[in-house]
C-alpha cells in the first residue's frame, strides 16, 4: 500500500475508510491530498478484498474547500521539477482531471459528512454514491464567493442529486446551508445525530460489501451511466449485456445453489 501524508487508509473486513487528514485546516484540499486520494481509490479498486469505501474527515470538518496556499506550494514544487516520490505520471494526469471520474469508476463509496463540506469538499461529496450527514454538517458551493464558477463535475452532480432549482440556489448564492435545513436534506440520503454518523455509515458499507463484488460494481456502473441516458432501448441493451455476463459468474451460481439448499448465499469466499 502507498504511504500517505494527508489521508488515512484503513481497512476493516471488506470496508475501507479514507479519512481526509488535515484537521488543523478543516481538511482543506491540496494538490497532494488530491493525488493521494485518487491513488487510494485506484488501490482499492484493484483489491478484491475491498467491497465498499467510506470517506470522512478528521476532526471537526469534512473538507473546508481548496487550500489556496497548498496549491501555490505545489505549483512551486512542480516548477522546480521536484515531484514528490509518491506521485507518478498516470496519477498526476488523472488528478488534473479531478476526483469525480475516479469515484464514479471505482468501488461503491459512502460519504460520511461530519462537518463543513465547502467548495471542492461539497463537489467531492456529491461525487460519492451515497451521502450520510451528521447534524453538524454544513454545505456551501462557495465558488461564486471567490469569483469562480463550480467545477469538477459539480454543475452536473448538484443538479442530479438535489434537482436543478436547488442546485441553482446553491451555486448562484454560495450560501452556507445547514444539513438540517430543507435544502441541506436534499443533498444527502439522511441526516443523523453526530455520534451516530460513523456507525450508520459503516452499517451501510458492510451491507453493501457483503454482496457479490462484481454484481454490486456493475449495478453501480449501470445506474451511474443509465441515469442520464434518454434512449430506453440503450438502457435495456446495457442491462442485458450485464445480465448475460453475470449469469456466468460464480456469485450467481452460488446464489442459485443457496436458494435450492434453503440457506444464505456465501459470497466473497
Amino acid at each position: 500500500m502507498p504511504d500517505f501524508e494527508q489521508i488515512l487508509y484503513e481497512q476493516d473486513g471488506r470496508v475501507v475508510t479514507l479519512t481526509l487528514n488535515r484537521p488543523e485546516r478543516l481538511n482543506a484540499w491540496t494538490a497532494r491530498m488530491e493525488e493521494e486520494f485518487i491513488t487510494a481509490l485506484q488501490f482499492a479498486a484493484r483489491d478484491d478484498s475491498v467491497g465498499c469505501l467510506v470517506v470522512t474527515g478528521a476532526g471537526r470538518g469534512f473538507c473546508a474547500g481548496a487550500d489556496i496556499g497548498g496549491w501555490a506550494n505545489q505549483q512551486n514544487i512542480e516548477h522546480a521539477h521536484e515531484r514528490p516520490p509518491w506521485t507518478n505520471t498516470n496519477v498526476a494526469k488523472e488528478a488534473s482531471q479531478g476526483v469525480p471520474p475516479a469515484l464514479f469508476d471505482g468501488k461503491p463509496v459512502i460519504a460520511a459528512i461530519n462537518g463543513p463540506a465547502v467548495g471542492v469538499g461539497l463537489t467531492m461529496a456529491m461525487s460519492c454514491d451515497i451521502r450520510i450527514a451528521s447534524e453538524r454538517a454544513r454545505f456551501s458551493a462557495r465558488f461564486v464567493r471567490v469569483g469562480l464558477s463550480p467545477e469538477c463535475g459539480s454543475t452536473r452532480n448538484l443538479a442530479e442529486v438535489a434537482g436543478i432549482e436547488a442546485a441553482l440556489e446553491l451555486a448562484l448564492t454560495g450560501r452556507i446551508i445547514e444539513a438540517t435545513d430543507p435544502l441541506g436534506r436534499k443533498l444527502v440520503s439522511r441526516v443523523v445525530p453526530h455520534d451516530e454518523l460513523m456507525p450508520a455509515a459503516y452499517a451501510l458499507a458492510r451491507e453493501i460489501a457483503s454482496g457479490p463484488g462484481e454484481a454490486v460494481w456493475i449495478a453501480k456502473k449501470l445506474i451511474r451511466r443509465n441515469s442520464l441516458e434518454q434512449n430506453i432501448r440503450t438502457v435495456t441493451d446495457f442491462e442485458g449485456l450485464a445480465i448475460e455476463q453475470l449469469r456466468n459468474e460464480p456469485a450467481h451460481r452460488e446464489a442459485v445453489a443457496a436458494f435450492g439448499e434453503k440457506r444464505e448465499p456465501r459470497f466473497n469466499g
